[in-house]
This record gives structure tokens, C-alpha cells and sequence, in this order.
């Protein structure tokens, strides 16, 4: 990793340094030595914002246990291609520790489970685990309604639980529990570029040559460079960027600020007890996101519970970003699909507005449900990251993420959110074969990534 070449001049810019430009930046570096990558992050260092391990939840996304990707238990193609996704991110990164250029620090082995209580969920758990149990990347899944069972599970999830409460439960042995944040700064050390900390970018312009000048600020003073390609990795700052480029395919977009907190308890003879990540099902009208789930966690080296997310409200799209984030992506072009996605999700607005108005107690009680012998004492309220969720221009809330990408190749950004992280590897060789059409046909062969061949 360079951090004192010329600054002037690029073969492609990255901008911002979360997972998504760690991928590409590792991935080129690989696939092409001999060219001049900077990494540009207004923070002052990498996986500040969304890639954090406490501004995420840490699931490497495999399916297995996230109902949201399968509203209809009948239909499994949802959750068998983000387990597809995850796996090619899991056989990258395996081959970077193999190589000896990744700690494997980063990841930890974590059982996913889904538990639901009621008749109701209880039937559609029940259909789910039927589907996807003849898809081969769920051979493993099991299911049982059976108390003693789910209690070896999972014994926080039924220790002082009614014994006449229904309960049910899916469980998978090979689910992950990823530290983002380990993972991108190990990432961007592969980087033989310049990483630019501290330096925010304002504005990009094109040049008469068919290159981008990036134009921004390091502290007080200004900073500007020309690259050949640039990719906005910059999370919820990424529309607006796009937007500042003038790139016709954001048109129409918007993007909605959602919010959220966790629960964090580090009490060792309480997460000694829980090696699970275990979600439930979703509130009437929460986001995407917003699916609870009891997690073992492990940042830096540190054994933890979580549980939430619990939204918050903010205008703005970065966690350290500025109230006005919101505002500033509000074109007249967007405005109908705002208008009409709040239209049509009215109930995400009152979603919204009762978590905002809930008290501790309330949020306890929510812990209780899947965690009834919760002490209160135990747990405290730590606030996670930003999101911008997603408008489509039809004014359709888009879960997930989206690659755009300009007519001719030279910039592309990604917009949206959950699960980009652990679909990141997939992300990136779609970016590669639409953004260097030349170079893939060679690329895809190369021994240094045999993953692409594949």
C-alpha cells in the first residue's frame, strides 16, 4: 500500500473506504500490478461508517436464516442466490488467506437460526424450511418445534420461556459471523496504491479527454486528480456523487434515511451461553434492515451479544455525516418516487415513528421475546450506522444493493444497502465485466484468481 506517489494522476479512483472499494482495490491490484489505484476516504480511516463491525450486523448473508429474503415460503430463488453470492465471497477471501495476504481473523464460525413464536409463523417456517431443504446450500438446515432442542440451540431463546408459548426453529451449522471492519482494513493493505485519508470529495468533473476530475478538500486546503475510471463506494454519500457527475443512469433515484441502535451486552457468563445469530421475523411495515435477531458477535478479538436493530431517525446518510445529507440528493427528478414511496409504505412510517417513541423498557421487552431472563442491567443502547435505503424511480422501496454504471464504463457507484458486504465479491466481478469488457476475457484466466475462471 502506497500513501506518498503522485497524487495527480489515476488508472481508476475509489472513493470511499468501505468493503466495496477494499474489494475492487485488492481485486485490481491482483488482476493488474501495473496499475495506478487511489483510494479516497474523508474519514481518517477505513470502515468508519457502514462497514464498522457495530454499524452492521455481522451475518455473513448465506439465507439461511433471514426471513425477508423469502416472503413466500414457496419460493426459495431469493435466498439460494444470496447464498450463492456469499460463497463466492467465502472462496475469495480463502484464497487471499491461502495466498497469505488476509488474517482470517475476520471471520468466525456462527450457526445461523431463525425462531418464531405462534401459529401463524409457525406454519410459515415450517413451509420455508420444506422449500429450501431440497435446494443443495440448505442440505444442512434443520427444523424443530421441539423445546429441548431449540433450547440446545440457542439456551438463552427458551431459558424462563412459557412452557406453553409455541415456538419453532430452523438451524444451520455452517452460517459466519464477519467483522467488516477487520476485513476491509485487511483488503485495503493488499492495495498497491495511494490511500488518501482524510480527503473529501465534492465534486467530479469530466474532462474533455473522456477522464474524471475529482475536486474535494483535505482540512483546509484543496486537492484535486484526474483518473482514467471511478467507482463511489461512498455508501450513503454515493447518490449524491453520482448526482454531482451528472450520470443520466441515477436519474429518478432517491434514497431515504433509516437509522438504527443495538443492545450490547459483554457480561462473559451471559455470551458464554450463546453462539448463535438468531433473527426473527420482522414488525408490520419495518424495513428491510430491521429483521430482529440475537447475535453472538466477535470484534477485535472481543466475544459479545447484540440484539436489535432498533431504528432511529435522522436526516442524515452517513453516521458522521451532516443533517442536510438527505436534502442535498432531493432533485426534481426524484421528488414523485419520494412521494410515492412514502405514499405507498405509510406503514414504515408508523413503524418508524413507534420505535422512535419507544421507551428502554419498550426495547427490553422486545429483547425479552428472544431473551426472556434478559437483566436490563446487562445491556446498553449503542448507536449503529446510517442507511440510504434505496428509491427506485417507479417510487418503489428497493431492499438490497444496485450497481450503476455510466454508458461507457468510466464510472459506476453502488447504491442501497444490506446485504452489499457479504455479496461484495459478486458485486465487484459484475463491476469488472461491465466496466472492462477488454480486459475480462483475460483477466477471468488468470492463476492468480481462479475464483473468476469459475
Amino acid at each position: 500500500m502506497r500513501t506518498d506517489t503522485d497524487r495527480s494522476t489515476a488508472d481508476i479512483a475509489l472513493i470511499g473506504g468501505g468493503i466495496m472499494s477494499a474489494t475492487l482495490g485488492a481485486m485490481l491490484t491482483v488482476l493488474q500490478p501495473d496499475w495506478r489505484i487511489v483510494l479516497i476516504e474523508r474519514a481518517e480511516d477505513v470502515a468508519t461508517e457502514s462497514s464498522n463491525p457495530y454499524n452492521n450486523a455481522g451475518t455473513g448473508h448465506s439465507g439461511y436464516c433471514e426471513l425477508n429474503y423469502m416472503p413466500d415460503p414457496a419460493d426459495g430463488s431469493t435466498a439460494a442466490s444470496i447464498a450463492g453470492q456469499f460463497e463466492v465471497s467465502r472462496r475469495w477471501w480463502s484464497q487471499l488467506v491461502e495466498a497469505g495476504l488476509l488474517d482470517p481473523g475476520f471471520r468466525t464460525t456462527a450457526p445461523h437460526m431463525t425462531v418464531v413464536f405462534g401459529d401463524r409463523d409457525i406454519a410459515y417456517l415450517r413451509r420455508r424450511f420444506e422449500t429450501l431443504r431440497t435446494i443443495p446450500a440448505f442440505a444442512d438446515l434443520q427444523y424443530s418445534q421441539d423445546p429441548q432442542i431449540i433450547a440446545a440451540w440457542a439456551p438463552l431463546v427458551m431459558a424462563g420461556r412459557d412452557p406453553a408459548q409455541r415456538v419453532a426453529a430452523t438451524w444451520h451449522p455452517a452460517g459466519a459471523d464477519i467483522d467488516f471492519g477487520a476485513l476491509t482494513r485487511g483488503l485495503t493493505a493488499i492495495i498497491d496504491g495511494t490511500i488518501l485519508l482524510g480527503h473529501e470529495v465534492r465534486t467530479l468533473t469530466r474532462n474533455a479527454n473522456g477522464s474524471w476530475r475529482i475536486a474535494g478538500r483535505h482540512g483546509e486546503r484543496p486537492f484535486a486528480l484526474n483518473a482514467d475510471r471511478v467507482f463511489v463506494g461512498a455508501g450513503g454519500n454515493a447518490l449524491r456523487l453520482l448526482q454531482r457527475a451528472g450520470l443520466p443512469e441515477v436519474r429518478g433515484y432517491g434514497v431515504l434515511p433509516v437509522g438504527a441502535a443495538f443492545l450490547r451486552c459483554a457480561e462473559p457468563g451471559i455470551v458464554g451461553r450463546h453462539d448463535a445469530k438468531v433473527y426473527g421475523q420482522a414488525p408490520v411495515g419495518a424495513p428491510p434492515m430491521s429483521v430482529p435477531h440475537l447475535d453472538k458477535r466477535i470484534i477485535d478479538g472481543q466475544a459479545q451479544l447484540m440484539f436489535g436493530p432498533y431504528a432511529t431517525f435522522s436526516t442524515k446518510l452517513l453516521k458522521h455525516g451532516s443533517p442536510a445529507d438527505f436534502f442535498r440528493t432531493v432533485r426534481p427528478h426524484n421528488l414523485r418516487a419520494l412521494a410515492l414511496c412514502t405514499a405507498r409504505n405509510l406503514a414504515l412510517v408508523r413503524y418508524l415513528i413507534g420505535q422512535l417513541l419507544a421507551t428502554r423498557r419498550h426495547k427490553i421487552d422486545q429483547l425479552r421475546r428472544y431473551y426472556p431472563d434478559a437483566d436490563p442491567a446487562d445491556w446498553e443502547l449503542i448507536a449503529a450506522g446510517q442507511r440510504a435505503q434505496l428509491v427506485a424511480p417507479e417510487g418503489v422501496l428497493r431492499s438490497g444493493t444496485e450497481l450503476v454504471v455510466a454508458d461507457d464504463g468510466t464510472m459506476a457507484g453502488l447504491l442501497g444497502a444490506s446485504p452489499g458486504a457479504s455479496t461484495s465479491v459478486s458485486i465487484t466481478i459484475e463491476l469488472l465485466q461491465r466496466c472492462f469488457p477488454r480486459q475480462w476475457e483475460s483477466w477471468r484466466h488468470r492463476a492468480e484468481l481462479p475464483l473468476l475462471a469459475s
